[in-house]
Formats: C-alpha cells, sequence, structure tokens
C-alpha cells in the first residue's frame, strides 16, 4: 500500500511553502507587475515625471525598423546557439561515456566553463578573436579567412555564438552524460549481437532514450540564449557593429539604462517574456509530443 504523508496541523504545508512563495513573490511577479505598469507610461529617466500613454510604446516598438530586426537577430541567434550547443555537448558525452582510462580528467577539464561567469567569457573569446592580438584570429588569417568582427557584422555574430555555445556547453554535457549512463547497456549489448553499429545503435536506441533529457535542454538553452547572454554581448560586441548582434535583451538594456526610455524598455521586457512563454508553451504542447518517456 502507498505510504502517504498527512500533516497534523493544517498551516505546516503553508508554512514550507512559505520561503518559495515569497521568493518568487518577490523576484518574479512583483517586477513583472511593475514592467507591466511602466509600459503603458511615458517618463523621463529620473523617474521625476509620468504620464500615461496606454498601448504607445508597444505601437511605436512596432513600428520601428530596429525593433524588428532585433527580433530577426535573437531568433538566428537563439537558434544557432541551442542546435549547435545541444548537438556539440551530445558528441562530447558520447565519446566521454567512451573513455575509460583518465575519464575523470577529461570529464573535469568539460565541466570547467560552466564555472566561468559571463563576462569573463566574453572578454577571453573578445582576445582570442581580435583582429590584431587574437590567437584564433591570426589562425584564420593563416588559412585565408580575413577575420574582424568590428567590422564585419556576420564575424561578431559568430563571435558572440561560439561565447555563448562555450559558455553552456559544460551545463549540456552534464545532462547528456548522466542520460547516457542511465540506459541499460544490457539493450546496447543486444543490439550490437544483434549486427546493429554503433550509428544505428545509437538512433535507433540512444538517441530516442535521450528524448527526455534533450527536450529538457532544448526549453532551458532557449530561454538561456534569451536572457542569459546578455553579459557576453555587452563584454565582446556591445551590440556591434552597428546593430548586427543587438538581441532583444540588451536592447532592453541600450535603450532603458542608456537610453534613458525607460517606457520603451518596460514594453520590450514585457514582449520579449511574452515571447519566451509563448515559444515554451509551443514547446511543451508539440515538441513534447516527440518525447518518449521510458
Amino acid at each position: 500500500m502507498e505510504k502517504r504523508v498527512r500533516f497534523r496541523s493544517g498551516w505546516l504545508p503553508y508554512l514550507l511553502l512559505a520561503p518559495q512563495i515569497t521568493v518568487t513573490v518577490l523576484f518574479f511577479f512583483w517586477p513583472a507587475a511593475q514592467a507591466l505598469y511602466q509600459s503603458v507610461l511615458l517618463q523621463d529617466a529620473f523617474g521625476m515625471s509620468t504620464q500615461f500613454v496606454w498601448m504607445d510604446n508597444f505601437k511605436e516598438l512596432f513600428a520601428d525598423p530596429n525593433y524588428l530586426e532585433s527580433f530577426k537577430t535573437t531568433a538566428l541567434f537563439s537558434l544557432l546557439v541551442a542546435v549547435f550547443g545541444l548537438a556539440l555537448a551530445l558528441i562530447l558525452a558520447v565519446f566521454a561515456d567512451r573513455v575509460t582510462k583518465a575519464a575523470a580528467i577529461y570529464k573535469t577539464f568539460l565541466i570547467w566553463p560552466y564555472a566561468v561567469s559571463p563576462v569573463v567569457v566574453g572578454v577571453l573569446w573578445m582576445f582570442l578573436l581580435n583582429p590584431t592580438l587574437g590567437i584564433v584570429a591570426h589562425a584564420l588569417r593563416h588559412v585565408g579567412i580575413e577575420w574582424n568582427n568590428l567590422l564585419n557584422g556576420r564575424h561578431a555574430m559568430i563571435l558572440i555564438v561560439v561565447a555563448a555555445i562555450w559558455k553552456q556547453i559544460s551545463y549540456n554535457f552534464l545532462f547528456f552524460l548522466a542520460g547516457l549512463q542511465a540506459i541499460p547497456k544490457s539493450l546496447i549489448e543486444a543490439a550490437a549481437i544483434d549486427g546493429a553499429g554503433p550509428v544505428r545503435r545509437f538512433f535507433t536506441i540512444i538517441f530516442p532514450l535521450l528524448t527526455p533529457t534533450s527536450f529538457f535542454l532544448l526549453v532551458v538553452n532557449i530561454v538561456y540564449a534569451f536572457f542569459d547572454t546578455f553579459a557576453i554581448v555587452e563584454a565582446t560586441t556591445q551590440g556591434g557593429p552597428g546593430k548586427e548582434t543587438e538581441i532583444l535583451v540588451f536592447k532592453v538594456f541600450n535603450d532603458g539604462f542608456k537610453g534613458g526610455d525607460l517606457g520603451s524598455a518596460a514594453a520590450q521586457s514585457v514582449i520579449l517574456m511574452t515571447v519566451v512563454i509563448v515559444l515554451t508553451v509551443i514547446q511543451f504542447n508539440y515538441v513534447e509530443k516527440k518525447v518518449r518517456y521510458a
């Protein structure tokens, strides 16, 4: 018979939940409510005067070609970070799962990047790919690629994508490795006895059993690309050259704190939050149907 926990006092469950509820209200619902309120206001940079403008901030945003271009930039950036980040992490996890000698050292080196702050990651890759001083930039020049992320928007996009993937790859690697180690070895051995090669074993047995992990990481990586990559962009390109790498989260900061347009920045944050929520709901409603929970 299944045993269930029963509380003798009616207030104890609420007391245990109170810390988490308090943190959620203070650090999520309250800031979100403030952003919603500020998004319908027109106020100066010092907050001394405010004017209720209803939906004018949103209308101006969708009439601004620079803001619409930031949508395209963010979509491209998020897609590249999620797809290549998950693919590389899965490849590394597959190889790490097969390592027998010095496996702990190999895995430790792969985990280290996650301990580095996003600002440090951005500065590191900015120096590595600096057109005049960067080691990687010099290596690319030797193979015929004239690298210059200061003038070339495509190169600048590659820079922030590489930095963002490198920062997140350890997180993805850990989950994929845990998922691989949870797969019963008897299934893989049975398939090998039946004559299935390594590639066929991976796509017919291993990858289907990794779909729950892959789905979870897909959601996490999209949220990461939308929000947690601000520091990388700020430390490397600052949205340049021009506005080629100005993703939505950086534009919120740029317009609100540097431009002083707090109402527009609040409206942008509301739109950004809505986009992420919609994408997450779509993933859970449609992508999760392809997930196999074994």
